[in-house]
């Protein structure tokens, strides 16, 4: 789908605050309140929007660990990247997962509460999906979070 200006000040403020109500976002860019609608609703259908979601503070909801995961598969093949994907969701604990070009294939961002939560999480991982090697690194501060895309 092309976007267009409209359209990318649109997602823009949604980036911002997705509560943002129509008539305030109409007004932004320079439309009425029913056009306005009717582009977000498009883009939804096109899947340029994917969803809305709140962002929580994982720390208040007893997650204060987050772990990045860096895995080497065993296998390669198309197959075993499905079954790594369906063992990923049965692990509510892994929050994002991107496969990767480099000396490693995936990278996963866990979120635990604790080093001892982390070690359980391990333990369901290494035993649900064949890995030749596991590295983790446990983060010790954010600089920066889920940053709006650069439209």
């Amino acid at each position: 789908m092309a976007l267009d200006a409209i359209d990318r000040r649109i997602l823009g403020l949604l980036q911002k605050n997705a509560e943002t109500p129509i008539a305030e976002i109409a007004a932004q860019v320079g439309l009425s309140q029913t056009p306005c609608w009717n582009r977000i609703k498009k883009l939804e259908r096109e899947g340029v929007i994917r969803g809305r979601v709140a962002i929580l503070d994982p720390a208040s909801v007893g997650l204060g660990l987050t772990v990045l995961v860096f895995l080497e598969a065993v296998e390669h093949a198309p197959e075993s990247l499905e079954k790594f994907a369906q063992a990923l969701s049965s692990l509510p604990e892994v929050i994002e997962a991107h496969r990767l070009a480099g000396q490693f294939d995936f990278m996963l961002q866990v979120a635990v509460a604790d080093t001892a939560a982390y070690d359980r999480f391990y333990a369901r991982l290494i035993k649900s999906i064949a890995i030749k090697s596991v590295t983790s690194h446990m983060v010790m501060g954010s600089v920066k979070l889920r940053s709006p895309l650069p439209l």
